[in-house]
């Protein structure tokens, strides 16, 4: 019977000094692109592995490097397959890409220390780039290995002698960061947050569960998000689930498909309807920290007012609410926001009596839908509703979706024909599944049907029931579609079809939950409580991360500032302050180095208590005898009774200057030396 015998592969420790540290570089190349890879192109991603497992068989093999024309043949087949992705070479994406295989590449030609030296720069830039896409805690732990890993090997390439271990090299890595640390708590605290400079790229980072439009299915597909969309901390206890609805985009334009918003530009100036807010009751008051989103609007709480104390503000923002009471800011949200903001849970909104623009809200496509068109006229035929008021036929048809066997899915499916015409009748009146937008946009379609202004409101309901650390957490998996209707005397009238079919997703905010992946899937089947406590813990983490450290702004500058006795704080004082810290670092590190400069080497001190003990037994020793000289010395003039201390001195050459000696002296050696040099002079 054949054997198969697999290829032994050295052991870490015995592999040569080069082939050990150019394998340990990879691995930190590696580790430092693995979170890119999800975002490159395929091409991409199967470069870097083919290029970093072909110098690592290399490196094993001490084959020689490939020449400089592969190398650019590699380079040109890079650059060209970048440009074919991205259609340029310039933003964040292409640039992102380029930069890896230039890392990559850079790998196969390290032929000197300069070279190493253009890979761990390369590589503390690629440590920044994935600061583009996510600052997570995870992401910022992962890039303090990786700098771990560089500095660990910048160390190595400046240990040429010998073969010094690595968790040496990373002890010294890792003090060295420790060293630099408080220069690091320093700038982070105190260098100037300037817009431009300190914000991130327009097309970097941010993600969002809403947009300006909403067809069939694009809420659920949101649902399967379960990332942070904002947290959101109250004064005093959080309102309840019921009350929670972050208002979004207000859709009321239909095209049979798709909804959108009511643009200005297209009405005329007497049909666009004023807010008119009118509020009643308690303010609760706020605090939001919302995700990036790229998109130029706030998820607010219904209802706050565009005006006074509890309108929400934030330095170098211009923030505006529409006469739909959606919030929109100048810009796209492409950074985390922090403010505060008031709201009024009892309110009411828009004109009490009709009024021109609400002729835009009563619109429907033609050809689109006739047989919900038909159901709704009749209903409106019955004479119980033939004169019935805006509630009345709301209540009708909320009761028809309680009883007609409608269900609350997260996976419909698709719904009209190839091209979404009718979707509404195919849901209505033929399979009735659907989530939240299926609700909500059937309702507004019956209900503007039956002569009855109504739109379509998308945003957030509820939130997680637990606190974490005192927040409200808000996931994508909250993204919501409700209706308002319009009655007279009262305005806008909110109503949830939702929760006709699904009370517990408005009431205890139970939403539908996509599938778990297969680890948490695993850990959820074993212990749903552990797995919870474990999710819990890490929201935990993840806030106080976000809020000590992602949050921290110029108005916290200054306000730290106040507390060191700034009454007044300015930018010169913020300024001034930290090149004075700055200074005041430089001049202790120059004071230490000065000290440092008059230190005696360990093993010239320990020479020095050799050459006296030696002189006590009438060896002389001079300063530049190395110990195995000595050895035979102490043999030539004490005989046999300087044996034991010609062993200890052997030894000591040994410990010195044998494959794998110590850096420092060993305590244990002197005190044996001590113990031989005095027994020596006893017996003499």
């Amino acid at each position: 019977m054949t054997t198969l015998r697999l290829p032994r592969w050295p052991l870490p420790g015995r592999l040569p000094r080069d082939t050990r540290d150019v394998l340990f570089l990879l691995v930190v190349i590696g580790w430092t692109l693995l979170p890119h890879l999800g975002r490159l192109p395929l091409w991409c991603g199967l470069m870097v592995g083919a290029v970093l497992t072909a110098r690592a068989v290399l490196a094993l093999r001490a084959a020689p490097l490939p020449s400089r024309w592969v190398l650019a043949a590699l380079l040109a087949v890079a650059v060209g397959l970048t440009l074919h992705s991205y259609r340029t070479l310039l933003g964040k994406e292409a640039g992102v890409t380029l930069l890896v295989m230039l890392m990559v590449l850079k790998t196969l030609e390290l032929r000197a220390r300069r070279d190493a030296l253009v890979v761990f720069f390369l590589g503390f830039f690629l440590v920044l780039t994935n600061f583009l896409y996510s600052q997570t805690l995870p992401v910022a732990a992962a890039m303090i290995i990786a700098v771990w890993g560089l500095l660990t090997a910048l160390v190595l390439a400046h240990m040429p002698v010998g073969q010094p271990a690595l968790r040496e090299a990373g002890g010294l890595a890792a003090r060295a960061t420790l060293f630099g640390m408080p220069v690091m708590v320093v700038l982070f605290l105190l260098f100037p947050r300037v817009g431009p400079l300190w914000a991130l790229p327009q097309d970097a980072g941010g993600r969002t569960g809403l947009s300006g439009t909403l067809t069939l299915g694009g809420v659920a597909e949101v649902a399967n998000d379960d990332s942070v969309a904002f947290r959101v901390r109250f004064e005093g206890p959080p309102p309840p689930n019921a009350q929670l609805y972050w208002r979004g985009p207000v859709l009321s334009r239909f095209d049979g498909r798709e909804w959108h918003r009511l643009e200005r530009s297209s009405m005329g100036p007497q049909a666009w309807l004023r807010a008119e807010l009118r509020t009643e009751g308690q303010p609760v008051r706020y605090e939001m920290t919302l995700e990036p989103s790229r998109l130029p609007l706030l998820p607010l709480l219904e209802a706050t007012p565009p005006r006074g104390e509890g309108a929400p503000q934030i330095d170098g923002w211009r923030l505006m609410q529409r006469p739909d009471l959606e919030w929109l800011t100048d810009r796209p949200v492409t950074e985390r926001l922090r403010f505060t903001a008031q709201a009024w849970p009892r309110f009411e909104h828009g004109p009490r009596e009709a009024a021109l623009g609400l002729q835009d809200h009563l619109t429907l496509p033609p050809g689109y839908n006739p047989r919900t068109l038909a159901w709704a006229a009749a209903l409106r035929r019955q004479p119980a509703y033939a004169q019935a008021d805006a509630a009345t036929l709301a209540g009708a048809v909320l009761r028809h979706i309680r009883t007609a066997s409608f269900s609350y899915t997260l996976a419909p499916g698709l719904y009209g024909d190839e091209v979404g015409r009718h979707a509404i009748d195919e849901f209505w009146l033929d399979r009735k599944q659907g989530f939240c937008e299926h609700f909500a946009t059937a309702f507004v379609v019956v209900m503007r049907a039956l002569d009855v202004p109504a739109r379509v409101v998308t945003g957030y309901q509820g939130a997680d029931p637990v606190l974490q650390d005192g927040y409200l957490v808000v996931r994508q998996s909250h993204a919501h579609a409700w209706a308002e209707i319009w009655q007279p005397g009262r305005g806008w009238v909110r109503v949830d079809p939702t929760a006709a079919v699904a009370p517990d997703r408005v009431d205890r905010s139970q939403s539908l939950r996509p599938p778990p992946g297969l680890v948490a899937g695993a850990l959820a089947g074993m212990s749903p409580a552990l797995m919870e406590r474990w999710r819990g813990a890490y929201e935990l983490l993840n806030n106080r991360w976000n809020q000590w450290v992602l949050n921290y702004s110029r108005s916290q500058q200054f306000d730290l500032l106040k507390q060191l006795g700034f009454e007044t704080p300015r930018w010169e004082d913020l300024a001034l302050l930290m090149m004075g810290l700055a200074s005041g670092a430089a001049l202790l590190g120059a004071g230490w180095a000065l000290w440092d400069r008059q230190r005696r080497d360990p093993w010239e001190r320990l020479q020095a208590d050799l050459r006296a003990r030696l002189a006590t037994l009438g060896v002389p020793a001079r300063s530049f005898e190395g110990p195995r000289t000595l050895a035979q010395r102490v043999r030539e003039r004490l005989g046999e009774r300087g044996q034991a201390v010609a062993t200890e001195l052997e030894a000591l050459d040994a410990l010195r200057y044998a494959p794998g000696a110590s850096q420092r002296p060993d305590r244990g050696w002197q005190r044996r030396f001590q113990r031989a040099t005095a027994a020596a002079r006893r017996s003499g």
